[in-house]
């Protein structure tokens, strides 16, 4: 199988202020273990039989492979982390120069293979349900007064559900928490989601 390099990562990598090394040392890597080079979510993503595998992203303090369904990798090297803890199948690998990526190149071919394997084997990330997250007390005292938004909520599908937990569910302030569920309610009633 050839290691069809593809434009958009090229213009991606030629447009890097920051990782632009370790971006380049990455993706050769990756193509080695002869996956998909595609480019989704504005990033180099690789994939096997369609079936996303890994995707190369930075940040501030450090840039990342990450594995779609890390959290089914064996991690024998105890790399993989948990980027936040609303994050429930991903894991990243962290680096911070190309002299790390180098010296764990097997290692890195390991986990990539291994994710393929996770892949053919047609294994899924069990995923919490949407019962399984707290409703924040400002969002079910709003419930409370207002049926309607509680069944509009209920209708929404349940990625929408989790956003605007989450969402709700972040501020230390029960003010804040407040504001935001005060400032979504029309969102919700119009059967909209957080970000729609």
């Amino acid at each position: 199988m050839t290691n069809i390099m593809n434009p958009k990562v090229d213009e991606f990598l030629s447009k890097a202020k920051k990782w632009k090394e370790e971006y380049e040392t990455l993706r050769n890597i990756v193509l080695d273990c002869e996956l998909t080079e595609e480019f989704k979510w504005m990033h180099p993503c690789y994939t096997f039989e369609k079936k996303n595998i890994v995707l190369i992203h930075g940040f501030k303090e450090y840039c990342a492979l990450l594995f779609h369904k890390g959290a089914l990798l064996q991690d024998a090297h105890g790399v993989l982390i948990q980027q936040t803890e609303n994050v429930q199948g991903a894991r990243q690998i962290r680096f911070t120069n190309v002299q790390e990526i180098v010296a764990t190149e097997t290692i890195l071919k390991a986990y990539i293979h291994e994710a393929i394997e996770v892949e053919k084997a047609g294994l899924e990330v069990k995923f919490k349900k949407n019962t399984e997250f707290i409703i924040p007390e400002e969002l079910q005292n709003k419930f409370d007064e207002t049926p309607p938004l509680k069944t509009a909520f209920e209708a929404l599908t349940p990625g929408r559900q989790r956003a605007y937990i989450l969402y709700f569910s972040q501020p230390k302030q029960s003010k804040t928490r407040e504001s935001r569920v005060e400032k979504f309610m029309q969102n919700i009633l119009n059967g909209k989601g957080l970000k729609d």
